[in-house]
């Protein structure tokens, strides 16, 4: 019986609670841009809650944001 309860509390909403992802969106958020060149940014595809973090140097960043078409979000 225990399993069944674990089992629901893991489960995913229903679809039609859940809201659309559109994964041609990406988006950028940059946390920090440090002193040695370095740029910390938050990556999400689809919805903007969901990110990773990530560090790249910023020619680095330049490439990647214009190869995604990112949104940038503001900090």
């Amino acid at each position: 019986m225990q399993a069944a309860s674990s089992q629901h509390l893991n489960a995913p909403p229903p679809a039609d609670e859940m809201p659309a992802c559109d994964t041609t969106r990406r988006y950028v958020r940059v946390t920090e841009e440090r002193a040695d060149g370095l740029v910390a940014f938050e990556f999400a595809i689809g919805w903007p809650e969901l990110s990773v973090e990530l560090l790249l140097p910023a020619p680095a960043f330049a490439e990647f944001c214009a190869a995604n078409q990112v949104q940038r979000l503001p900090s």
